[in-house]
């Protein structure tokens, strides 16, 4: 919104120019290079599942009623935060399909 120079009103006080601020580190945070991506990939096709993704990936294949809870539960206590927990649910049901489409 743009001031008009009136005292009074909606748009009232000095027009001044608004002014484009660079954005800060903090701001792109969550933001992942290609390059990470790319590491990040190679390392889990040469690595392999971490034991506590294994037994991620057991609670689903067990399945039963409230897998997908028992799932999120168990990675929340590993990875402490509601949405990495989530992402992880996500990333081993990816796995998951991945290995039944090769079956």
């Amino acid at each position: 919104m743009s001031s008009t120079g009136i005292a009074v009103g909606l748009k009232k006080g000095f027009p001044v120019e608004k002014r484009t601020v660079a954005k800060r580190p903090s701001q792109m945070k969550a933001r992942i290079s290609r390059r990470t991506k790319l590491v990040r990939e190679l390392i889990g096709e040469v690595a392999g599942l971490s034991p506590y993704e294994k037994r991620l990936l057991d609670v689903l294949k067990t399945g039963g009623t409230g897998s997908e809870k028992r799932m999120y539960k168990f990675a929340k206590r590993r990875l402490g935060t509601h949405r990495r927990a989530l992402k992880k649910r996500e990333q081993i049901k990816e796995v998951y399909g991945r290995i039944r489409a090769r079956a």
